[in-house]
């Protein structure tokens, strides 16, 4: 039992994914643990019987007063820095943790194998980049698992009983504020593109807590050729002797670089003679689906593991076994020769630039909570793919009148209405503009919550309403 946690008094700040582990990890240390929370509802209440049922004193409806006492504070990843709870934490000299920091410090606990991690952040794309690297490590026999952001707690991977050769491990803005000392193996920025600004103030600290994934990488440094900002990210890193900045492009990669080339995915970075050789990895038609963001997200994937020494052929064979989470630009289905596309997981401006690059001809559905964002920039690259826009949503107004500024020639139905029902009008309004050969595009560029409870529940109302059509 690590000494540096046996009496020692450590606050919780927040129940729920990962304040309950960190709370039941730390009471199994021997620390004195509250949690505190802001909340006070049912779930809260459920959640802090089974914690004072394990010895913890849990204190609700107040996670701004610091317990007197507090030696630590273990944070969810969400609780913004600005919370007076944390001022008082600093004003009296006490150190704040997230939880992928604790986890990082109780790696190799009671002797067991501390597995190095391979980690990937960003703005879009993290989570299906996790599931291919973890597939393509899997491929090359080793005893991996996809984890953190992804939902899978971390704490979990390094204090249960499985032992792991390495990590796949996806990390939030707000995780990496709250982990000072994270030293990955080898770490992958895939993009950079405002978002959560409320939380981190400005993009300049939101890409500083980005960027902290690259302190003290071992081997490589992956970044996107084509976002200058992640470079950056690695020029400013302090990393370990010998680390090696490694780029991957869609284009032909130079040295260091992976990239594609005559619909290959090819590495010129882990093979010898870099300056003259290339390894070929896998063909494009590997990649499912191989929309060109998908395309940059295997190849990070693959960066990583060729970082970890994996095959070639493991990165192919990880590429083909890998299947995306839904909504995801899922496709639905063919109806009348247009093809219905599912991509609810597109909740900001930079993840539906990438979808809507990824179709010639599109009937955009688009609309929802905006949280903030413009639209513009957005329209002005679609603008000649869009064969008609569907609006649905609160923020609608928004996207509107971006189209009316930028594509005043595509035909745009605004569907005044917030309701659940609206998603199958808004199929069915997408379907008499739709022309064979067309994609009807579900991307909406915000957030799902006006209407639905997830971008899941509104990427299966799409589904669903689909599957209406052809019926």
């Amino acid at each position: 039992m690590p000494s540096e946690f046996t009496g020692k008094h450590v606050t919780v700040a927040g129940l729920g994914v990962s304040g309950v582990p960190a709370a039941k990890v730390l009471l199994g240390l021997g620390a004195h643990v509250t949690v505190v929370n802001d909340g006070d509802d049912e779930r809260a209440r459920t959640q802090a019987a089974e914690l004072e049922s394990l010895g913890a004193t849990v204190r609700l409806g107040d996670g701004d007063t610091l317990p007197e006492g507090t030696e630590l504070i273990v944070t969810a990843p969400g609780w913004k820095p600005t919370k007076p709870l944390f001022t008082a934490a600093g004003q009296a000299g006490v150190p704040v943790w997230g939880d992928v920091e604790l986890a990082w410090r109780l790696r190799g606990l009671d002797g067991r194998k501390a597995a190095p991690w391979l980690a990937v952040t960003g703005t879009n794309g993290k989570t299906t980049t996790v599931q291919m690297l973890a597939s393509i490590l899997k491929a090359a026999g080793l005893h991996t698992a996809a984890v953190g952001n992804i939902g899978v707690s971390l704490l979990d991977a390094v204090t249960g009983d499985t032992e792991y050769d390495v990590l796949a491990v996806e990390l939030s803005s707000y995780q990496l504020h709250w982990a000072p000392s994270l030293r990955a193996h080898s770490a992958a920025v895939l993009n950079l593109a405002p978002d959560h600004l409320d939380w981190h103030g400005s993009m300049e600290a939101y890409a500083a807590d980005k960027g902290r994934i690259y302190e003290g990488n071992r081997v490589a440094c992956v970044y996107n050729v084509a976002d200058k900002a992640t470079e950056e990210l690695v020029r400013a890193a302090d990393v370990e002797e010998g680390c090696r900045a490694v780029g991957f492009t869609l284009g032909t990669p130079g040295p260091s670089q992976l990239g594609v080339v005559e619909g290959l995915l090819v590495d010129r970075a882990f093979v010898e003679d870099r300056q003259k050789n290339a390894q070929e990895l896998a063909e494009v038609s590997d990649v499912n689906p191989p929309a060109p963001h998908n395309i940059a997200n295997a190849l990070a994937a693959a960066g990583l593991a060729r970082a970890f020494g994996v095959s070639a052929a493991a990165v192919r064979d990880g590429l083909r076994a890998f299947t995306p989470d839904a909504h995801r630009i899922a496709h639905v289905a063919d109806v009348d020769g247009v093809a219905y596309v599912d991509d609810s997981k597109a909740t900001n401006t930079h993840a539906t630039e990438a979808s809507l690059a990824a179709y010639e001809s599109i009937v955009w559905i688009a609309g929802g909570l905006a949280k903030g964002a413009t639209f513009d920039e957005l329209v002005v690259g679609a603008a000649k793919r869009l064969r008609g826009a569907v609006l649905i949503g609160a923020d609608r107004a928004l996207i509107r009148e971006a189209l009316a500024r930028h594509a005043p020639e595509v035909p745009v139905v605004d569907l005044d209405r917030t309701d659940t029902g609206a998603m199958l009008q808004a199929v069915q309004e997408a379907r008499r503009l739709a022309r064979p050969g067309d994609t009807v595009l579900l991307a909406p560029a915000c957030a799902s919550m006006d209407m639905f409870t997830n971008y899941n529940q509104r990427g299966d109302a799409f589904a669903q309403a689909v599957r209406e059509l052809g019926a």
